[in-house]
């Protein structure tokens, strides 16, 4: 292939990705995410790791962001990282992304449809998805480079529900990112 192995949640997001790229299809939520980027990265010597590109839609922490965000950083939002670090326990809950546009993208397995809980999460975050955190925490595991394309989709509140019309606008812009970029 070209070296590029793209992991989305659904087919809907990859729904316009060319035939070129060797494309996984996750599931939704961080531990399908995890298991599948592994078992795909497993398959490949461990000196020959493509470049894992994770594209997805994300829901917008803030009403002025709109369209495509490659996350410089992205967190894992739902763990009690500071109770398990004051029982003894290291967690590492920030995985830090090269060649980012400075964004910081939020992944937890809850869907965040509530603005009281989008406002929170704005606070450390500008994005929140449900797969990116463990497509990278994964990837580095494995010794493989990892680059996240999130386009927004809706904005972290009831719009969310409206998740199954946008995406195809999302596929749409992110595979076109894909092409011009790999």
């Amino acid at each position: 292939m070209n070296g590029i192995l793209v992991v989305s949640a659904t087919r809907s997001e990859a729904a316009y990705v060319m035939d070129r790229y060797e494309t996984v299809i996750t599931g939704i939520g961080k531990v399908d995410a995890a298991v599948a980027v592994t078992s795909a990265l497993a398959s490949y010597p461990a000196d020959a790791r493509p470049l894992v590109i994770n594209i997805g839609t994300a829901g917008a922490l803030h009403t002025h962001h709109s369209g495509l965000f490659l996350p410089s950083a992205v967190l894992n939002h739902d763990i009690s990282s500071e109770v398990l670090r004051s029982l003894g326990h290291p967690v590492e809950d920030v995985v830090e992304i090269d060649d980012g546009d400075g964004s910081v993208l939020a992944t937890g397995d809850s869907f965040v449809s509530d603005a009281q809980i989008r406002d929170a999460l704005a606070a450390r975050a500008d994005l929140v998805d449900m797969e990116g955190f463990a497509v990278a925490f994964a990837a580095r595991r494995m010794g493989a480079r990892c680059r996240l394309v999130k386009h927004v989709s809706d904005h972290a509140d009831d719009s969310a529900m409206d998740w199954p019309q946008q995406v195809d606008r999302s596929a749409r812009e992110l595979a076109r990112w894909l092409a011009e970029r790999y």
